[in-house]
């Protein structure tokens, strides 16, 4: 007789459910949410719902305010930079490091691509936001330094949330970061560090020209 399933925490619960609304803009940035509400949509007592507002606002994702609610804070213009000037620290390093690259990682790369594609012709928005952020992640962990992975990884929330926002606000941005992702594999192909690093140091740096009002 197989062991029963583990049940998941009610704070978890909680945790998961707002974070993934947050990140995917369901509760887009100025939504002032209740825990009433919260306890509601999850199917829990407030108790919980206080223990997961608390993790969400360490991770700068919320501001409670006592007795109205918890804020959802928007993605400022100084988190785009911050994201920004890290990833590019990281990912063009990497690309130049990922040179010459593997038969794995060049089949990886299009297999991401492909599904890129697709999902930005089916419209879904938070799914193309985490196949994008996966795309570039395999060419960071390409290069084995697991420090700098792990520095990149922590951007998680932020690139996803950043992703969502821009594509709902530019759509336009979905078939050009697909073309530019074709770029960054191509320049992998030929074994060209400097084309695969220049890419994306134009693909990244749009955002900031996002982040300084340049991009209507």
């Amino acid at each position: 007789m197989p062991a029963p399933a583990p049940v998941t925490p009610a704070a978890e619960r909680v945790y998961v459910h707002i974070k993934q609304a947050v990140l995917d803009r369901r509760y887009a940035g100025g939504t002032l949410l209740t825990e009433g509400e919260l306890a509601d949509a999850v199917g829990v007592s407030r108790t919980p719902v206080r223990e997961a507002l608390l993790k969400l606002e360490v991770e700068g994702l919320i501001k409670l305010y006592p007795k109205k609610g918890a804020l959802v804070l928007a993605v400022s213009a100084q988190e785009i930079a911050d994201v920004v000037e890290t990833r590019l620290l990281v990912e063009e390093h990497a690309a130049r490091k990922a040179v010459p690259a593997s038969p794995q990682l060049l089949a990886r790369l299009e297999q991401l691509l492909e599904q890129q594609k697709r999902q930005g012709e089916e419209g879904d928005l938070a799914a193309v936001a985490v196949t994008d952020r996966n795309f570039h992640l395999e060419i960071v962990r390409s290069g084995g330094n697991a420090i700098l992975s792990k520095l990149y990884e922590q951007l998680r929330d932020r690139q996803l949330r950043m992703g969502v926002a821009v594509m709902h606000a530019h759509p336009d941005r979905i078939a050009k970061n697909v073309v530019e992702h074709g770029e960054i594999l191509e320049a992998l192909r030929a074994g060209d560090p400097e084309a695969a690093a220049a890419v994306i140091h134009r693909h990244v740096g749009w955002f900031n020209s996002l982040a300084r009002g340049d991009v209507r």
